[in-house]
């Protein structure tokens, strides 16, 4: 099976080892290839497709303590999952057959699926806390508050975050165009808390302010923006899902902007489109 191009060598680790491949353009799909006793977690309802040798367990939380966890030990995993808004239950996709087989997992919203294996970061990444959309058992998914006052106050979308702990693959939903920064030390950017898609834990995250009151009111950019410094690497994403969630609510309302609007066939517009 053709790797995506984070093509790599089997390591020893925790996370099993898992070869994928990312298919489509704006309404991605991983295919994740399983050897024999190979397994991937995923969010509930991800599922595209599997072989018939890989079998499907609802777990509590990530999966990642194994069956030796203890019942506390997973409880207290799928009580982290809660906090991020996600379900307490994941399912574990497991071959139990003979030589290779494959299960895919798509993203819900439109946007890029990013590949990235944890200890090629440090072992930590930090989320939006609706980015997790797969991994390979063994990497741990748990919550990450931000610790500063004005962060923990204001921080919105970024203030309660998923944290993906391990060695192995993960799979990571994000909207829109995703850049990538790398950030040396002391360098600085300012990101809308909706398009900081995820960060390394050597990021230094905390909020400014967008400017004057004036700039406020009348920017259309919200209160604050997410100021990271480095060093570390930072993923950055053009549509977060909160952002188009609310221009179809405001369309449906009928406070979206007509496409015709402006025009000699703007109210012709309004007219078919039932705005008037």
């Amino acid at each position: 099976m053709t790797s995506s191009p984070w093509s790599h060598q089997r390591r020893s680790g925790v996370a099993d080892d898992i070869d994928f491949e990312i298919k489509g353009q704006e309404l991605q799909f991983v295919e994740i290839e399983l050897d024999p006793g190979e397994s991937a977690v995923a969010e509930a309802g991800a599922l595209v497709w599997k072989d018939a040798a890989v079998e499907m367990t609802t777990v509590f939380g990530d999966g990642s303590s194994g069956d030796d966890g203890g019942f506390m030990g997973k409880l207290l995993g799928a009580g982290k999952r809660l906090l991020t808004g996600e379900s307490l239950f994941m399912t574990v996709f497991t071959h139990h057959g003979h030589g290779k087989a494959r299960v895919a997992f798509a993203s819900p919203t439109p946007g890029a699926i990013l590949p990235i294996r944890l200890d090629q970061v440090g072992g930590t990444l930090i989320c939006q806390k609706d980015s997790f959309l797969a991994a390979a058992k063994g990497v741990s998914i748990g919550v990450e508050f931000q610790r500063k006052v004005m962060t923990g106050l204001f921080g919105g979308e970024g203030f309660v975050m998923q944290r993906l702990d391990g060695d192995g693959w993960v799979f990571v939903q994000m909207g829109g165009t995703v850049v990538e920064r790398e950030l040396r030390a002391g360098e600085e950017i300012h990101v809308d808390t909706g398009c900081l898609a995820a960060y390394t834990p050597s990021i230094d995250f905390d909020l400014v302010t967008v400017g004057g009151i004036r700039t406020m009111f009348k920017a259309g950019e919200g209160v604050f923006f997410a100021r990271l410094r480095g060093p570390g690497r930072v993923w950055v994403q053009s549509l977060p899902f909160s952002r188009l969630a609310g221009r179809m609510m405001a369309a449906a309302r009928g406070g979206g902007q007509n496409r015709g609007e402006g025009s000699a066939l703007g109210n012709l517009g309004d007219w078919i489109g039932g705005n008037d």
